[in-house]
């Protein structure tokens, strides 16, 4: 059974070390091939967020940085919001040259439940220098009307 590796060890390019008797050497040559990249598999990353509540409204925070407006899709309904996303890499420099890589390429998803119902035709996202800002009015359910009974 294969293990799944985290999203930590994908971003990062860290591998799971497995127990042994003794301890082993590796050569540099040799651990630089050994070591799995995140652009072998073909995994979703998971975005971070930050999730707040004001009287009013709830309010996402996300960071987005090199990812096309257009290339975002946040889907949203009464009680929950999903972001996904493509953040696409200028393949100019090959595996080979790079010292080190910590920063996240490919599609992402989040899907957010969220603690109260909202208004999702009053829902607005904004993104500015790379921050996704939703903002989501939430549904008052104390609010009344009357309505007019009409006759025929």
């Amino acid at each position: 059974m294969q293990n799944k590796r985290s999203f930590f060890e994908r971003l990062t390019g860290a591998v799971k070390l497995e127990e042994t008797d003794g301890l082993e050497m590796i050569e540099p040559s040799s651990a630089k091939s050994a070591r799995p990249s995140i652009f072998d598999e073909e995994e979703e990353g998971q975005l971070t967020v930050d999730v707040y509540q004001t009287p009013s409204e709830i309010v996402i925070k996300t960071m987005v940085a090199g990812v096309k407006p257009d290339d975002l899709d946040v889907s949203i309904t009464r009680d929950s919001v999903t972001i996904r996303g493509k953040r696409e890499e200028d393949r100019t420099v090959s595996d080979d040259e790079y010292f080190h890589r910590e920063l996240y390429w490919g599609t992402f998803s989040r899907t957010i439940v969220l603690p109260e119902e909202i208004d999702v035709e009053d829902s607005e996202a904004i993104e500015k220098y790379g921050l996704l800002i939703l903002k989501l009015p939430k549904v008052d359910k104390s609010r009344q009307t009357r309505l007019k009974v009409k006759g025929q």
